[in-house]
C-alpha cells in the first residue's frame, strides 16, 4: 500500500496583524506594531501550497480560527454587545483586543502532534492539540484547532483525537514544532523525535536563562503515552538552552527532519553525538539508515539561522531519492546562509535542490514554510478517509483565492483591531469557507 506525507498548511486568517505579542520570537517582537497586509499573507501561504501540489506533492488545508476571540474577552470580564465587548477592550486593555485578534493559529505546525498508525498501538493516526500553554493569544487556540481536525479527520475507524494536556506551565505543549518523524517509508514504523526545551520537575535539566522553554519534557512524554508509541519507537532530545536565549523559541527554528534525514545546526542541541546514535540505533531496528547533516557555527551562526529561518524550511523527499529544501527569501537575501546552501546541494548529498518562496508576511511575524504546514503521514486507505474537501485541487486553490480576494483587507494596524465591523467580516468569510472546506459548523458564532 502506498503512503504519503501530506502537509496541511495553515490559511491566514483575516486578522493576520503584528501585535508582537511573542516574547522569545525575534521577528515578532522586531516587527511590532507596523501596519501588516492579510490579503498578501494569505494569497502567498495558498501560492507555496499551490506549488507543492504542482511538483506532485499531497497538499491540504487547515482552516484559520474566528477572531477577534468576543468570548475570550468575555472570559476576561468585558460585557456587552459583540461590538461593545470590542470597543470596551479597546478603550480599557488594548493588548488583550489585540492578543484576541491574533492570527496565529496561521502556524498550524503548532496546532497539534501527529504520529501515524505505523507507530500507534492501535493502529489508528493519533492527533493531540497543542495546548500552547506559554503565549495566551496562542492558549485560546486549541478548543477551535480540535474542532477543525475532528472535521477533517473525522473517521474514527482510522483516526483518534486528543485532548490538549492541562493548560499550566509543566505540561506546556507547543505540537509538531518541537516533533519530528524519522523513517525508511511513510507507511513504515518509524522513530517519534520530541524536542524539549526544559524539564518541569527533574532539576538535573538545565533550562534558559532569558527567554521561556515553551515545550516541555513531561508534556513529550504524555503525548508519546497517548498515542500509543513504543520505547523502542521514541527518542527524546533537549533544545541547547543558549540558542533558545538566542531566540530559537522551537527546534524547527533550529532542525527540521523527514524520512532518515536530520538537518540541523550545531548548536541545535545538548549531548548530540549520544542523541544521534541513539536515533541511528532505533531507526536501524525498524530497517532505516540514519544520515545526518550538521551545518557548523563556523559556516552559519545562530543568528543567521534565527534571522533567515534556515532550518523552519520543508524538507520533502523526491520519487529518486533525493530531497529538495523549501526555504523563505530571507535565505536568500542572508549572504553566508545562500552560501553554505549552494555548497549543499553542490556537494552530492542527500539534498540536492533548494526552492525560494516569497512569505514575508508570515516572515515579519516569526513564522517561515515549516511553521505553516501540520505534517500528517498517511496511507492510501487513510487518506481516501480524510475530508476530501481539505485537500488541495487547482479548483480548490482557484476557489480559496476568490474568496481570499473577496473578503480580506490588504491593510491592518491596531487602529483596525477596535472595528467592530472586522468581527462581522471575520465571521462572513468564516461561514462561508466552511462551505467551500466542507468542514460544517465548527467555529462558535455557528454553534452558539
Amino acid at each position: 500500500m502506498k503512503s504519503y506525507e501530506v502537509n496541511f498548511d495553515g490559511l491566514v486568517g483575516p486578522t493576520h496583524n503584528y501585535g508582537g505579542l511573542s516574547y522569545g520570537n525575534v521577528a515578532s517582537q522586531s516587527n511590532s506594531q507596523q501596519s501588516s497586509n492579510p490579503k498578501e499573507a494569505a494569497l502567498q501561504g495558498l501560492a507555496k501550497m499551490k506549488a507543492l501540489m504542482d511538483m506532485g506533492f499531497q497538499q491540504g488545508v487547515l482552516a484559520p480560527q474566528e477572531r477577534p476571540d468576543v468570548a475570550a474577552l468575555r472570559r476576561l470580564g468585558f460585557a456587552g454587545s459583540d461590538a461593545q465587548v470590542i470597543q470596551q477592550a479597546a478603550k480599557e486593555a488594548m493588548p488583550l483586543l489585540v492578543a484576541s485578534c491574533s492570527a496565529s493559529s496561521m502556524w498550524v505546525a503548532n496546532a497539534a502532534t501527529v504520529s501515524p498508525s505505523a507507530d500507534t498501538a492501535d493502529g489508528r493516526v493519533h492527533f493531540t492539540a497543542a495546548n500552547l500553554n506559554c503565549k495566551y493569544h496562542r492558549s485560546i487556540e486549541h478548543p477551535t484547532t480540535s474542532r477543525v481536525l475532528g472535521a477533517m479527520f473525522a473517521n474514527q475507524h482510522h483516526f483518534a483525537h486528543h485532548a490538549a494536556l492541562p493548560a499550566v506551565a509543566q505540561f506546556g505543549d507547543e505540537g509538531a514544532a518541537n516533533h519530528t518523524r524519522f523513517c525508511r517509508a511513510y507507511g513504515e514504523a518509524g522513530v517519534e523525535f520530541f524536542v524539549f526545551g526544559r524539564s518541569a520537575f527533574d532539576t538535573r535539566y538545565p533550562a534558559p536563562q532569558k527567554y521561556p522553554a515553551r515545550q516541555t519534557l513531561e508534556a513529550s512524554q504524555a503525548v508519546a503515552r497517548l498515542h500509543g508509541l513504543r520505547e523502542e519507537g521514541v527518542v527524546y532530545a533537549q533544545q541547547n538552552p543558549s540558542v533558545i536565549d538566542q531566540g530559537v523559541f522551537h527546534n524547527d527554528v533550529i532542525a527540521v527532519g523527514n524520512g532518515e534525514v536530520l538537518f540541523y545546526h550545531e548548536d541545535a542541541f545538548l549531548e548530540t553525538d549520544k542523541m544521534l546514535a541513539e536515533l541511528s540505533s532505533k531507526l536501524a531496528k525498524v530497517g532505516g539508515k540514519f544520515q545526518s547533516v550538521c551545518v557548523p557555527r563556523s559556516a552559519v551562526t545562530v543568528d543567521d539561522a534565527v534571522r533567515s529561518y534556515l532550518f523552519n524550511s520543508q524538507l520533502l523527499s523526491r520519487p529518486d531519492g533525493s530531497m529538495l529544501l523549501i526555504v523563505p527569501e530571507e535565505c536568500r537575501s542572508n549572504e553566508r546562509v545562500w552560501h553554505y546552501l549552494q555548497g549543499l546541494t553542490g556537494a552530492g548529498g542527500v539534498i540536492r535542490e533548494v526552492k525560494v518562496f516569497d512569505l514575508k508576511q508570515s516572515m515579519q511575524n516569526g513564522g517561515g514554510p515549516a511553521c505553516l504546514r501540520l505534517r500528517v503521514a498517511l496511507n492510501e486507505t487513510e487518506l481516501a478517509a480524510v475530508n476530501p474537501g481539505v485537500i488541495m485541487t487547482a479548483p480548490l486553490y482557484d476557489s480559496l483565492t476568490q474568496w481570499v480576494e473577496r473578503h480580506y483587507r490588504d491593510r491592518m494596524t491596531e487602529n483596525d483591531l477596535a472595528d467592530p465591523q472586522l468581527l462581522l467580516e471575520c465571521r462572513a468569510a468564516l461561514d462561508e469557507l466552511t462551505q467551500i472546506l466542507k468542514l460544517g459548523s465548527v467555529y462558535p458564532f455557528q454553534i452558539n
